[in-house]
């Protein structure tokens, strides 16, 4: 907090009026894309996304998950209805404890290439049934479980996030940038970031599914 003052942080936005009148009357495709279920072009661009944000929240906090798979992220189960599988993970179940406690949930259904993105709310529920489980069967592999999303909206986010990242101009930023070995030896002195990092890419190749 000393560091903000000294920065010059000293005016806060209090209420929702103030809000309003620093940034005024939102624009009218802004209101009218918001549709209350999956209509049949939110549906194609859903279908499409391989890689989504899931945000959550529960009792310990709030959660954002990157979620990815080698075909669409999710399974359209009705106009009302998506089914996410939980591939394997790191067994932290953030995103899992939180819908479990609360069930709210936010995603972000991104298209590489394309700089819009397209929004969904609504809460979640975890299922182990056999025969929704059994639905993401892939050459014997199947999810432990899988986040079964109740739409309540779902709309469009306009591309000026993604176009002033340049999320897909194909250049690489990574050079230079510390690797998670060298994170979790920050974290615990001692750590092999060395053999962790060296045998990091065998380890995800067995273990993706």
């Amino acid at each position: 907090m000393r560091l903000l003052l000294r920065l010059g942080f000293v005016a806060k936005v209090a209420d929702i009026a103030a809000l309003e009148a620093l940034y005024g009357t939102p624009a009218k495709p802004s209101i009218i894309k918001v549709a209350d279920h999956m209509t049949p072009l939110y549906a194609k661009w859903i279908a499409a996304s391989r890689l989504c944000v899931l945000s959550t929240v529960g009792p310990a906090g709030t959660d954002g998950s990157p979620r990815g798979d080698d075909g669409p992220v999710v399974r359209i189960a009705d106009q009302k209805t998506l089914l996410m599988p939980d591939w394997r993970g790191n067994n932290r179940m953030d995103s899992l404890r939180n819908i479990v406690a609360d069930g709210r949930v936010s995603l972000m259904f991104m298209v590489q290439g394309s700089n819009s993105v397209v929004r969904v709310n609504g809460t979640a529920e975890v299922r182990i049934d056999a025969d929704i489980v059994g639905l993401f069967d892939d050459r014997g592999r199947t999810p432990r479980s899988v986040i079964v999303i109740h739409v309540a909206e779902v709309y469009s986010q306009c591309a000026r996030a993604l176009m002033r990242a340049q999320t897909w101009s194909g250049e690489d930023h990574s050079d230079g940038l510390p690797t998670i070995g060298e994170m979790l030896a920050e974290a615990e002195a001692g750590f092999d970031a060395v053999s962790y990092d060296a045998t990091w890419t065998t380890r995800a190749e067995k273990t993706l599914w």
